[in-house]
């Protein structure tokens, strides 16, 4: 987030981790706060620790965990400070003013597609 309040993301988000440090920094909550919402995170199935946070070892010989960005999007859903909700703001403007023909949006409940007459083929 820039000093203007504007969340900015590379173009290929595949390589997007943030630390915890970044995280704290973001969302403007305190370590325990942010380890809260985590373990939480995990412990009710949202998203799974494998497919959420590596562990990489830096240089200097330390490791460091860093998250992608399916769980930066689930921590702001979690949290209520200025800087989840420019996150969930930014994740919504995105959804919603660039129509993409990859993006599908699914009931999970009757498993039906919510945009289905985009993608039928006649």
């Amino acid at each position: 987030m820039d000093e203007y309040g504007k969340i900015h993301f590379p173009n290929n988000s595949d390589n997007i981790l943030m630390s915890t440090n970044e995280l704290i920094e973001l969302f403007g909550v305190t370590y325990p706060t942010l380890k809260a919402n985590i373990k939480a995170i995990y412990k009710n199935g949202i998203l799974n620790e494998y497919e959420a946070q590596k562990c990489i070892k830096l240089s200097n010989g330390n490791n460091i965990d860093v998250y992608s960005p399916p769980f930066i999007v689930a921590l702001s859903f979690r949290l209520d400070t200025l800087g989840a909700y420019k996150m969930r703001e930014y994740v919504i403007n995105k959804l919603t003013t660039n129509p993409r023909n990859d993006i599908v949006f699914m009931n999970v409940r009757t498993r039906e597609c919510m945009n289905e007459n985009r993608y039928r083929h006649n």
